[in-house]
């Protein structure tokens, strides 16, 4: 399927896996604040002890090394290290939490030692509950904050981390965070306020390039994920192609933070989006808003802080649109869907992510992609997921396609390694290649476990 440089890898965040939520000088985020709050998560659950990862991450780096999976994409707990995110005090003096460093020292050399590649996700969506507390990423000043912590991470694991993403998905901490309140922190926010939330996630993210590179001990590779619309074609015909194309990238009402276009333009392309003509300027707040520069949070210089070269593009994808030259296809009745009601739709994997290389012309990672489904252990104590075969095949067929008309795709990490806290959702969606039971925390690879090592051993002989 693809050649022998190919990475293969699998996914987690901290909130999700890593429990311990008070342990070892551990700060308060965002998310420990929003899930013990009743009514916000399905069935009152929260992610206080989750997978226990932080007390079991040497079995689990172990059981990959086992599958022959080569990377291991994980993000760090900004408030294990920074118990209320500050870096720096007013004398300019550095103050962390030694054992919080350790532990991610810990899971950095447990890697290495297994011969898996560590992957750093600086930011999944777990902000510091201080911070919040003084605006979260509606104050400007976070995005600062965030530069010094981007420093301080690189400059420790730069020499044994090559790869450091800064942020994860921001699409979504500002549509399901900040608008309608799915998510930590819970708000509903007018349009303006969504979009200053956008604006300092990309001004973030610029800064903390800037920073690392001038303190990395090694050369190291940079980018963020990325989460949206993507669209492909109903045919191969010229005139669906550029259909999907197009309805990629087209910001509208409906779709104002689930887009790639808003942030990554922004970052990678070093332009402002059009909210004229878009749907958007429609929208409470904007009616005499001619012009993005003209919102009322945006500064003199920021494009240039926020679009620093990166080295490439994380793109996350579940499920993309079928369009055609007359518009988007409406799905038959009974057309297959996840656990969580997302359709299946592997022809994404193909021109979703053509659309993506053609726009930003950045080597692409898929940092996440997956299947939930309601697995169960069987009778014979095993855990037979035949659905996620099938999905991952499906999928895969497709980036393959991608792959071979030229895109360079560096590598695939699956989401999840381990079923576990789903945000909002719970723990009943699992996304795992091994299935965890909450009571016990005994770690059961499933089937697709063993495929996806098979399909590892075969791509790579």
């Amino acid at each position: 399927m693809f050649d022998k440089n190919f990475l293969w890898g699998t996914a987690s965040s901290s909130y999700q896996i890593e429990g311990a939520f008070t342990e070892d000088g551990k700060g308060v985020s965002i998310w420990d604040t929003f899930s013990n709050k009743p009514g916000n998560i399905a069935h009152n659950e929260n992610g206080n002890e989750a997978c226990d990862h932080y007390h079991r991450y040497r079995e689990d780096i172990a059981l990959m090394k086992s599958l022959s999976i080569q990377a291991y994409r994980f993000s760090i707990s900004w408030t294990r290290i920074f118990p209320d995110g500050i870096v720096k005090d007013s004398d300019g003096n550095v103050h962390f939490n030694q054992a919080g460093l350790d532990f991610y020292d810990n899971i950095v050399n447990c890697c290495l030692e297994n011969g898996i590649e560590p992957f750093i996700t600086l930011y999944h969506w777990d902000l510091p509950q201080a911070l919040e507390d003084n605006g979260g990423w509606l104050n400007r000043q976070t995005a600062y904050i965030f530069a010094d912590y981007a420093e301080f991470i690189c400059e420790h694991f730069s020499d044994r981390v090559v790869n450091i993403a800064t942020i994860n998905e921001p699409q979504i901490i500002s549509g399901l965070g900040y608008m309608n309140g799915l998510h930590a922190p819970g708000k509903k926010l007018d349009c303006i306020s969504v979009l200053s939330v956008i604006h300092h996630l990309a001004l973030a993210h610029g800064l903390a390039v800037t920073r690392m590179r001038a303190v990395a001990k090694q050369p190291i590779k940079t980018g963020f994920s990325s989460t949206g619309d993507l669209c492909f074609p109903a045919s191969e015909c010229d005139e669906d192609i550029d259909a999907a194309r197009a309805e990629s990238f087209k910001i509208v009402t409906g779709n104002m933070t689930f887009n790639h276009t808003i942030f990554c333009d922004m970052t990678c392309l070093g332009r402002y989006p059009d909210i004229v003509g878009t749907g958007l300027h429609l929208e409470k707040g904007l009616e005499k808003i001619g012009h993005y520069k003209e919102l009322p949070f945006v500064k003199d210089g920021d494009s240039e802080l926020m679009h620093q070269p990166i080295d490439f593009l994380g793109i996350n994808v579940y499920n993309g649109h079928e369009v055609s030259v007359t518009g988007h296809i409406k799905k038959k009745p009974g057309s297959p869907r996840t656990a969580l009601g997302w359709p299946v739709t592997p022809g994404v994997m193909n021109y979703g992510i053509r659309y993506m290389y053609e726009r930003y012309n950045l080597p692409i990672y898929i940092f996440e992609d997956g299947l939930a489904c309601n697995d169960i252990i069987s009778l014979d104590g095993k855990v037979h997921d035949s659905n996620r075969i099938d999905f991952l095949t499906r999928y895969l067929t497709d980036l393959e396609k991608a792959y071979k008309a030229g895109v360079p795709i560096l590598g695939y990490f699956h989401w999840s390694f381990t079923d576990n806290f789903e945000w909002h959702s719970g723990y009943d969606p699992r996304f795992g290649l091994v299935f965890v039971d909450y009571e016990t925390q005994q770690r059961i690879p499933k089937d697709s476990a063993y495929w996806y090592s098979d399909l590892i051993r075969q791509s790579c002989n």
